[in-house]
């Protein structure tokens, strides 16, 4: 079981960037599928997720409205859009799987792929 992220990158503020994550070994669609970052000095935070065998997500209040959530079936692959990003939004990204329902609490997330970096300059 393994996730892969895509590279991160440097953006302006205002910009937009895509991340995905992308699974082997395992069916994505079967598994809600969670993004993650961690700020400098700060603790690691739910960003968004999408619920298995659906199309349901939710996302952080500091993100409503810039990200979304998708998954490509076909290419087991879950993509964070990130548009109108903002300084803050600047971190290191995760995407994680867990086999239950929705939630944006990492604790309840098993596998874990490689964080990315997003910086987003001013």
């Amino acid at each position: 079981v393994q996730l892969q992220a895509s590279e991160g990158g440097l953006v302006q503020a205002g910009g937009s960037l895509r991340l995905s994550c992308a699974a082997s070994g395992f069916d994505l669609y079967r598994h809600t599928i969670g993004w993650f970052r961690q700020a400098p000095g700060k603790e690691r935070e739910g960003v968004s997720c999408i619920s298995r065998v659906s199309t349901n997500t939710r996302y952080a209040d500091s993100v409503k409205g810039r990200f979304t959530t998708s998954r490509d079936v076909a290419k087991n692959t879950v993509y964070l859009q990130m548009d109108s990003l903002k300084t803050e939004d600047t971190a290191v990204y995760y995407c994680a799987a867990r086999a239950g329902m929705a939630t944006m609490d990492l604790l309840y997330y098993k596998y874990w792929g490689q964080g990315t970096k997003v910086t987003v300059s001013s």
